[in-house]
């Protein structure tokens, strides 16, 4: 059900992974996906998978728990990888009706979802591994020299921290309410596609009303407490860079240039 969703959820642990400084992570990220998108072959794809894995032993994530965060994106893996088995042009290896298969398409096919897979991991260990307000904290002080060109940095930031924090409440809502509606009679398992998607309209108006009571909950919960946004505001942690963290830093910039080479060298 929902509940297995974690997409948003923050772990608590006491690992290497969780002490790092919110911006070695979220720097760490960005040259991830970069990377990514850098890398042209299987061995650059082995390197990267290898640094996906070694993020997950490190930050000791139970497999399941990735896997659950995985949920959500299946049907677009799968569309993503037919679209590009069949669309794709290259010797023909197979055909039938108006599709082809090509080995442009099956390489293209396995490279995207290989890439989606580990996009969307990469991004989960951040999420997992990194408490709301320290990603808020973190990417606020990434974003400080914004400010000198008038960017409302704190806010920004803030409104990304409320909804990421708000996605496994809303799940939650979501599940609730689906198990009011089954009480009452409500079928959502059976059917074809446009049956199911036409039965969970009811739940839209409730889930909208209860985003939005809890939007004005949380609105007067914070003008209770006289916030004001970012000026002339301080900091109970102060973020401060360690070694682990420029060690870290270091071994994302070999990785970078690691793919940028591979990716040079046609690897």
């Amino acid at each position: 059900m929902l509940k297995d969703i974690t997409l948003g959820q923050y772990f608590p642990g006491n690992t290497v992974m969780h002490r790092l400084d919110p911006r070695t992570k979220l720097i760490m990220t960005l040259i991830y996906i970069v990377a990514l998108f850098i890398v042209q072959s299987y061995i650059s794809y082995a390197l990267m998978a290898a640094v996906l894995i070694a993020g997950i032993t490190v930050s000791k994530l139970k497999p399941g728990i990735i896997m659950k965060g995985l949920k959500p994106i299946i049907i677009v893996v799968i569309i993503t990888a037919i679209l590009n088995l069949f669309y794709s042009s290259g010797n023909v290896i197979a055909e039938f009706w108006i599709f082809k298969i090509t080995d442009a398409g099956i390489r293209n096919a396995v490279f995207m979802v290989l890439r989606i897979i580990m996009l969307i991991t990469g991004t989960l260990l951040l999420t997992y591994t990194t408490s709301p307000l320290d990603l808020t904290d973190g990417l606020e002080k990434l974003l400080n020299p914004l400010k000198k060109i008038k960017v409302p940095v704190h806010e920004l930031s803030m409104m990304m921290s409320i909804a990421l924090r708000f996605i496994p409440t809303l799940i939650e809502e979501t599940d609730k309410i689906m198990s009011a509606q089954k009480a009452r009679g409500a079928d959502f398992d059976t059917g074809n596609l446009f049956q199911r998607a036409r039965a969970m309209l009811p739940l839209l108006v409730p889930l909208f009303v209860s985003a939005f009571r809890r939007a004005d909950d949380l609105a007067v919960a914070m003008e209770s407490r006289c916030y004001h946004g970012g000026v002339g505001r301080t900091k109970m942690k102060q973020l401060k860079m360690k070694t682990r963290d420029i060690v870290t830093l270091a071994l994302g910039a070999l990785i970078l240039a690691g793919t940028i080479t591979l990716a040079s060298l046609g690897l």
